[in-house]
């Protein structure tokens, strides 16, 4: 039986047939290429430079099968589209190497980091890429990784960056990998399979021929669907966000930015106001949008609030999907909650009252809690029209929130790839569909990594936005 993708797979690869804005990844920053400190003499083994990087990731795939597959759709839509070896597989397709000019700012890292994530993977293969970016200030450089939303998924894998990172300066060497793909099956192959599928499951399969449910009946079908999913809703709808620029249609052109303060002054501060450190990370992002919305005129008022889903493990670390375990800093598909920041408010302090208390009181309401992005057609093998099912889910399933905020549920420990310590680690969150501004969390070696990706054609001011982190952390602090 072929191993097909899942439905909420299958949703984010139909969702942009451009891929343009269902990308995500990692941004993980080296503060020296030389060899490692202390190494030995055969140190330089060590360096990460362009060929070791590859080699690692050869080893390393055995752990990750899906970066060496591409997705093969059904005729006709007879069923969903299915995970096949990629039969010209060339990582080095896949491995790129960029430079900045010396010296490279961060501000110009997020310029290079942006065009890359604009660009649509190529979907006749393996749906990522990754980037030895060189030039950095300091003789510093990183790595970008960028993988398609659907590559991750569910139970899919971790995301490749995790892939090659290692707990310890010990490189972890794997035994080698003799990896030969599979034949890939034909057009006729992948339809009489999806028609045996249908088979073997008789009572789908007759309620199918019953209510018509074939490609010309699919359209009652998708109809039938989406009136349960509309009635799912219907909560959602008319709870929506605030109207908002955060929720225009724009461009395919991103911008990337990232920014950093120190967790322990976040501690300090949320031990003096008695909340938690991540009830501060949602009062910086409130100073942050508040800041944001008053550029346009000060004089202007605002809308008192702004709408973001954050996971439900930041209220309750059960609810991680590696309960017990280290955090990562990649968490896809997991239950999370839509909470209320007070931009209206001009108190830090009561800001971060407010923001702690609304947290409190969402994180434990039904009508807040989510599930995550659902397509409109779980049950259903054949997909007919996915368009329209994408189509749907972009008008009806993002009304609820303005922006998607993700934080890591724990602090991530001390990574290293082939034995070089990330002095720095960024999630780049991909954008989703309906918004404009996405932002991750990520507490690493006692910072705080904000990292912000955004819809050119509707924030272009993204560097300024990205600069109000510290400014947003600095009046917190004065607050105390």
């Amino acid at each position: 039986m072929a191993n097909r993708l899942s439905p909420r797979e299958a949703m984010y690869y139909f969702l942009d047939p451009t891929g343009a804005t269902s990308h995500l990844g990692a941004l993980l920053i080296f503060d020296d290429a030389g060899p490692p400190a202390g190494a030995a003499a055969d140190g330089a083994r060590h360096i990460l430079d362009y060929p070791s990087l590859v080699s690692l990731v050869e080893n390393r795939l055995q752990l990750a099968p899906r970066y060496r597959q591409i997705v093969l759709p059904v005729t006709m839509g007879l069923a969903r589209p299915v995970w096949v070896d990629d039969h010209d597989f060339d990582i080095n397709f896949h491995i790129r190497r960029s430079g900045l000019p010396r010296p490279g700012t961060l501000t110009e890292l997020g310029d290079l980091i942006a065009r890359v994530m604009s660009r649509p993977l190529d979907r006749s293969r393996p749906l990522w890429e990754m980037y030895l970016i060189e030039g950095l200030e300091g003789n510093g450089y990183a790595v970008l990784t960028k993988s398609h939303r659907c590559l991750v998924d569910d139970f899919a894998g971790p995301e490749i960056s995790q892939v090659i990172t290692d707990e310890t300066a010990e490189v972890v060497q794997y035994e080698p990998d003799l990896w030969m793909p599979g034949h890939p099956p034909g057009a006729t192959s992948l339809a009489i399979g999806a028609l045996a599928e249908a088979v073997s499951r008789p009572g789908e399969f007759i309620d199918s021929v019953v209510t018509g449910n074939g490609v010309v009946g699919g359209v009652r079908t998708v109809v039938d669907s989406t009136v349960r999913r509309i009635g799912d809703l219907i909560g959602e709808v008319t709870d929506s966000a605030p109207q908002s620029p955060l929720n225009s249609p724009g461009s395919s052109s991103q911008m990337f930015a990232v920014s950093s303060v120190p967790r322990r002054d976040c501690a300090k501060i949320a031990e003096h106001h008695r909340c938690t450190v991540n009830d501060v990370v949602l009062a910086i992002v409130s100073g942050v949008m508040r800041r944001w919305l008053l550029s346009f005129d000060v004089a202007a008022p605002i809308t008192d609030t702004v709408r973001v889903e954050i996971p439900l493990s930041t209220r309750d670390p059960g609810m991680a999907p590696d309960a017990g375990r280290d955090s990562t800093w990649i968490d896809v598909g997991a239950p999370g909650f839509v909470t209320d920041l007070p931009v209206g408010e001009d108190n830090p302090k009561v800001r971060l009252s407010q923001v702690a208390a609304l947290a409190d009181r969402y994180a434990q309401s039904s009508r807040r809690v989510t599930l995550g992005p659902r397509p409109l057609l779980p049950d259903l093998g054949m997909v007919p029209f996915p368009e329209f099912s994408s189509w749907a889910f972009r008008s009806l399933g993002t009304r609820g929130y303005n922006i998607p905020l993700s934080i890591t549920s724990s602090p991530v420990s001390d990574r290293y790839v082939l034995g070089r310590k990330v002095s720095a680690v960024h999630a780049v969150p991909g954008l989703i569909a309906g918004h404009a501004l996405s932002i991750g969390v990520v507490e690493y070696r006692d910072r705080l990594n904000f990292a912000f990706t955004a819809d050119r054609g509707v924030i272009g001011d993204l560097p300024a936005l990205a600069g109000y982190v510290a400014e947003s952390f600095e009046e917190l602090l004065g607050a105390q």
